[in-house]
Order: structure tokens, then C-alpha cells, then sequence
């Protein structure tokens, strides 16, 4: 009898001692760190709702004389860079592309313009008909910890007019004919945000001019 006494006040003891050491791991369960996957998820929710202001320059490069040279001072290190490595005298902005885009989201747009190119067919009666679009747009890191824009799918297109020859009437003046061309690319692109970069160079008409798309992305709280 007194030895089950003993073996009961042993057991009893034993418990008693255990209790803060069942406490202890119950609070570290409750206070562990969020894993890593946790935070990637919330920072992956936290970009989906983060919009992305594009711009989108048309610049034509050319050997002929332009009547407005200026360029957008953000353009400026770029632009150096084309006049050493291009062959083109002169440099003009043909048009600016303001958008907006939701991270993880797609752009796409259509325009009828004034034509791009100084040709013989440039005229009122004969625009470009443009087309503009991103399959999917991505807020990222890159391997050095700086935030970058990834635009897949990007295509770029246009149709140009080209004189490819004269249409002589038998009791009229003579009138140009005309025939439309197109040019394009399509590429997927990564930038670091805010920064300009060069996307492609197209080659446009028998006068050898140039077209050039520079694009740049920032992230916009609004």
C-alpha cells in the first residue's frame, strides 16, 4: 500500500512537471514567423492591385531635315545612344502613348493617325492605321533586388502608305497610287521601372528612314 502511495505521488509529480513544457510549445506555435510561401502570397496580392503608368514614344529617325527636333528630356541618354550606333542625322517624336495598366493585367489599343513617315504618300487623305497592344503586364524583382516591369507578349503594328507608282488619265492630271504596307514586331521585354529602354527599330519606305519604339513603365498608387 505504501509503495502504490509513493508510485502515485511519482506520476502526479512527473505531470505537475511537464505542464509549462506543454505551454511553452502551444505559445511558440502561436507566435511562429508567417512561412515564407505567407508572405509570398501577400506580397503577390499586394502587386495585383498595384496600377502601372505606361508611355509608349514613336520616334522617327530620318536623314532629311525635321521641322521640330525637340525631344522629351527623358529621352535624352537614349537618343546619344541611337546617334552612335544608327546612321540618321535627325531624330522626331511622331507621337506619345499615355496608359494605364493593372499589374498581372493586358493592354490593347487602336489608332488612326497622321502618317508616320514624310513620304510622297503622307497626305490628309492618307493616315496610319496603328495598333498597340501587351499580352500580360508583371511587377517583378530582378536577381539584384531592383523592381522591374515585365511586358510578354508585347506587339507593336502599322500600316503605312507607300507611292508605289503614278496613275496617268487620258484627259486628267496624274494621280498617285497607293498601296499600304505593314510593319510591326513582337517581343516579350523586361525594364527596371521608370527607366526608358528602346524596344525595336523598323525600317519604313524606299527613303530608308526609321521607326523607333521606346517604352517605359512606373507603378502609380492612384
Amino acid at each position: 500500500m505504501c509503495l502504490r502511495k509513493s508510485l502515485s505521488k511519482i506520476v502526479c509529480s512527473i505531470s505537475l512537471a511537464l505542464l509549462p513544457v506543454s505551454s511553452m510549445l502551444v505559445m511558440a506555435q502561436d507566435t511562429a514567423v508567417p512561412s515564407p510561401s505567407a508572405s509570398v502570397s501577400q506580397r503577390e496580392k499586394k502587386d495585383d492591385e498595384t496600377n502601372l503608368d505606361t508611355q509608349l514614344y514613336l520616334l522617327v529617325a530620318t536623314n532629311n531635315p525635321v521641322e521640330d527636333p525637340k525631344l522629351p528630356a527623358a529621352l535624352d541618354p537614349l537618343v546619344k545612344q541611337l546617334r552612335n550606333s544608327l546612321p540618321f542625322k535627325n531624330y522626331r517624336l511622331a507621337a506619345t502613348l499615355l496608359n494605364r495598366v493593372k499589374s498581372d493585367g493586358h493592354l490593347s489599343l487602336r489608332w488612326i493617325g497622321g502618317p508616320l513617315m514624310a513620304t510622297a504618300a503622307a497626305s490628309n487623305a492618307t493616315p496610319s492605321f496603328n495598333e498597340f497592344k501587351v499580352g500580360r503586364v508583371r511587377v517583378g524583382i530582378n536577381t539584384v533586388g531592383q523592381t522591374i516591369v515585365r511586358m510578354e507578349g508585347f506587339t507593336f503594328g502599322a500600316r503605312i502608305p507607300i507611292q508605289s507608282g503614278t496613275a496617268i488619265a487620258s484627259n486628267g492630271p496624274a494621280a498617285p497610287i497607293i498601296n499600304y504596307e505593314n510593319t510591326g514586331l513582337n517581343t516579350d521585354i523586361s525594364m527596371r521601372e521608370g527607366e526608358p529602354v528602346i524596344v525595336g527599330t523598323l525600317n519604313v519606305g524606299p527613303s530608308g528612314d526609321a521607326i523607333i519604339l521606346v517604352m517605359s513603365a512606373r507603378r502609380t498608387e492612384k
